[in-house]
């Protein structure tokens, strides 16, 4: 539950800067400079004052930067359950509530009882629209990542598809089990062969057929044992996420549509569950792809990479203006960035840098990395065109991007590289299933596509 509301009621909260807070003071009536001095305030902090009647009065909030997404992140879980509205101006209102929207996420529908929070009202219907429009769609990645993998295999993921095509009045269809393989799409099938719960590849497409093409690819493996190379089971605990690059490509599309972004949206999900039995793939075994290249298998954990294969080559062969995917494709990005900054390889220098900008713009942290050649031949097989993992233990996210590159050639192509998962609670990223570069993304396409 999300508590934002359109209008203007509650009380009043007074966002201001450290260096403003000296001028604002001294201003103030002696009850509320008495009560400050003596209730220990100190900046940058926040703190509700009665009224001279012992009411609720008004919140006044100091921070580094009023500017800040986060600046009433904390307030958001701390205040007393009632109505609350921001001053200030409509780009910091519109900041400070996407902050204290995502910080009241909570993932709830295994639990009993509901916390009930704060609601705070926003009087700018555009603000409010904006905000509501992101919330929605960073929830929706999170709640995805954060179902336990026994209601959320391939035919639940393409349920969360469906109904999201059906509220935005977009197309949707699928393919499911052995209909890969007549359709060729032969490596989506190996990975998810050996479960009880049949491979697909999911399709989404909305928008006017004139306006340019834009295709997400999302990489949905809904639990990774690692096949017969089997994780460990601290490696394993939290595999529930693998399918977090599905889950961005549906929270970006929904904010797209929700947006009515001028474009032509196709988004492609290759889901399956990587699991071990009698039909589960192996080691040393080589499989033909979509595009006819063969790949041989080092390793059956390298599993994302297969699956997506065959669906970026289908997205290639539109020829699309851009392809974009996600997936949580590597521990090595991780090692490298943390896993609070995806990294994101592009083919397109142009769109790199509106990345960048989006990326400040909306607060939202990615890295660029290398698509460096010179790894290209570390995935190259002796028995095969390709194999799925490389020999080496260093530059692990570049060399799984340059596999993926062998399937796009002929658009425009960005690869992200994200963990889908906070470890730790910081102010409006609660602990668990995170979306990680999709609003960063999304201002990237709006400064492409709405100019």
């Amino acid at each position: 539950m999300v508590n934002l509301q359109l209008g203007k009621n509650g009380i009043p909260i007074k966002l201001m800067s450290v260096e403003a807070y000296d001028e604002w003071f001294k201003e103030q009536t002696e009850f509320t400079c008495n009560w400050l001095m003596h209730s220990g305030f100190k900046t940058p902090g926040s703190r509700l004052i009665p009224d001279a009647n012992g009411l609720p009065g008004f919140v006044i909030v100091v921070v580094e930067d009023v500017d800040s997404i986060w600046s009433l992140s904390e307030l958001a879980v701390s205040l007393p359950a009632s109505s609350y509205y921001l001053e200030g101006t409509a780009e910091q209102q519109k900041a400070a509530a996407l902050g204290w929207a995502l910080a009241q996420y909570r993932f709830t529908p295994y639990l009993k009882d509901a916390i009930e929070q704060p609601t705070l009202f926003i009087e700018d219907d555009k603000v409010y629209n904006s905000v509501v429009y992101q919330v929605a769609a960073v929830n929706l990645t999170r709640d995805l990542i954060n179902t336990p993998a026994a209601d959320m295999m391939p035919e639940h993921l393409a349920k969360a598809m469906q109904k999201l095509a059906s509220e935005y009045r977009a197309g949707f269809k699928e393919v499911v089990g052995d209909a890969l393989l007549k359709q060729n799409y032969p490596t989506i099938h190996m990975v998810g062969r050996a479960s009880v719960h049949a491979p697909r590849l999911l399709e989404l497409n909305w928008g006017d057929e004139q306006h340019p093409k834009l295709t997400l690819v999302g990489k949905g493996i809904c639990f990774d044992s690692g096949g017969l190379d089997l994780k460990p089971a601290q490696g394993m605990r939290l595999m529930k996420k693998d399918m977090g690059g599905a889950a961005h490509v549906l929270g970006l599309a929904q904010l797209i549509m929700a947006h009515k972004l001028p474009v032509r949206l196709r988004v492609l999900v290759a889901a399956a569950e990587n699991a071990i039995g009698s039909k589960a793939f192996r080691p040393g075994d080589i499989v033909k792809t979509r595009k006819g290249l063969t790949v041989e298998i080092d390793n059956t954990d390298a599993e994302g990479r297969l699956v997506l294969c065959d669906a970026l080559a289908e997205a290639d062969a539109e020829s699309p203006d851009l392809i974009i995917d996600f997936a949580t494709l590597t521990g090595a990005a991780r090692v490298a960035l943390g896993l609070e900054v995806p990294g994101f390889y592009s083919t397109d220098d142009n769109f790199s840098d509106q990345l960048r900008d989006g990326a400040k713009q909306a607060d939202d942290a990615i890295w660029q990395l290398p698509l460096h050649e010179g790894y290209a031949s570390f995935m190259k097989g002796s028995i095969s065109d390709l194999v799925n993992a490389s020999g080496t233990p260093f530059g692990g996210s570049i060399t799984a991007a340059l596999f993926l590159k062998n399937f796009v050639e002929n658009s425009n192509w960005v690869h992200f590289d994200v963990g889908a998962w906070n470890d730790r609670v910081r102010p409006g990223r609660p602990k668990g299933g995170e979306a990680m570069g999709i609003r960063a993304v999304f201002a990237a396409l709006q400064a492409r596509y709405s100019a």
